[in-house]
Order: structure tokens, then sequence, then C-alpha cells
């Protein structure tokens, strides 16, 4: 498949910190790739990588055959980031309408609609400050999706939904995917993972598996992917201890 992200050796330092360490990974187009990981393991920092707003030490990070953070990408990438990034004083309708005016050819019936798609058009009229934490990531979504975006990155979307809502939003990732727009959905919880078509695991800013949840299921003897994530992550582990006394 065509690749709609490529990440090469990329190195990320914030102070003297390294934090993401010669990363190297492909996502392709029209498939929806779940990002994994522990907190603190690199998953947002990759993510501010992709859409071009994290400063790179070293490594280059390609979206659709353009280095990220180019100006023609800004109105082609759509970002939920992890904290609802949406005005607080203006209600659901009014972030809808003012985020929609700012693509061309979008109008405010365009806005309503995704809106209604992430199911809050019975709190169309309410003040964000007002929603619950679980409503205003939902407002934060339906904001990054009203540009029909080729990219949709999403930082823990689904944290604070309940069981049918967050059901419902991976319908929603899917049916994105199906239209060809590339998905990229990190997480912690790993009973998500097998809703993708392609996972990355990270652990302490290193990519420890990049496959398909088949796949993964497969060469860690398991059919349960936090178990085999487990095993990957430990395994991980026990190398980078034994070059560690090699190099020594």
């Amino acid at each position: 498949m065509t690749a709609a992200i490529e990440v090469r050796d990329l190195v990320i330092k914030r102070g003297k910190r390294e934090v993401l360490h010669g990363l190297s990974c492909t996502v392709p187009q029209g498939s929806v790739t779940g990002l994994l990981g522990p907190s603190g393991s690199g998953k947002t920092t990759l993510m501010r990588a992709i859409v071009g707003v994290q400063k790179v030490t070293s490594g280059t990070v390609t979206v659709l055959g353009r280095p990220a953070g180019s100006a023609v990408l800004r109105g082609q990438v759509g970002y939920q980031t992890q904290a609802p990034s949406i005005y607080a004083d203006l209600t659901v309708r009014e972030n809808a309408h003012y985020f929609a005016s700012l693509y061309k050819g979008l109008s405010k019936k365009d806005a309503d609609a995704v809106v209604e798609a992430v199911g809050l058009g019975d709190h169309a009229g309410q003040l964000v400050a007002d929603l619950s934490g679980g409503q205003k990531a939902r407002a934060s979504l339906a904001c990054a999706l009203i540009g029909r975006p080729r990219v949709l990155i999403l930082d823990e979307p689904t944290v604070g939904q309940d069981p049918v809502l967050r059901d419902e939003l991976w319908g929603r990732f899917r049916a994105a995917a199906a239209d060809g727009t590339t998905v990229v959905v990190s997480s912690h919880v790993m009973d998500e993972a097998g809703r993708c078509d392609r996972l990355l695991l990270i652990r302490d800013g290193r990519l420890v598996a990049d496959d398909t949840p088949a796949a993964i299921r497969a060469a860690t003897g398991t059919n349960d992917l936090e178990s085999a994530f487990l095993h990957l992550i430990r395994t991980g582990e026990t190398g980078l201890a034994a070059s560690a006394r090699e190099s020594a």
C-alpha cells in the first residue's frame, strides 16, 4: 500500500533528555493505525512530529509526500490533542461553525452534521466549559473532522467515553479510513488494539512492534494482545540489557 506517513531515524530531545531514539515506521494510506504504549513512552511526541509542531533533533517525517508541517499540509491534516483544543467560552455549535469557516467550501450545515456524528447533537447549544470531560473530547474531535482531512491524528480520543460511545467513535474512525483517510489513534487501552489494521507499540521512545494484530498474536503465540505486548516489551527489555552488557 502507498505510505501516507514515513518516519525515518527520528530523534527528538527535550532539554538533555532524548525522548525518541532513532525511531522509524511507515503508516499505510487509508488505514487505521494504533499507536500504543504506556504513558510517557513517546506516543504524543511522535504524533506532534507527524503534525509538524514538534522540534526534531534529527531524522525525517514525511506526510503525504511532503515534510511534516509544510504549509500545504495544513488543510489536509486533522489533529485532536489529548487536552481539548477548542474554545471553552463558545458553544459546541459555535466552535464547529468557527472551524468550518476556516475551510473553503464548508458550510454551517456541514459543521452541524459532524457535531451530530460525534453524538453531541443534543448538546450543540451548550458552552464547552459546561460539558463533561468526555463531551469536551468529542467536541474537539468534531472540530478535527470538519475539514475532511486526508490524515487524521487522534491522541487518546476515547478516554472518558462510555462503551457505547467508544464503539460508535471507532465506527467513525473505520468509516473515515474506508473513505481514504489515514487515521492514527493513540491509546494505552489494549482492548482497542484489535480494532486497528496495524499496530505500532512504543516503549521508552523505541519501537517494539510494527505489524498487524494477527501477526503480533502469531509471533507471540497468544490470542490476547495485552499478553502479546507484555511479552514483546519484556523481550525488548531483555535484549536492551544484553546489548548494554556486551557494550560494557
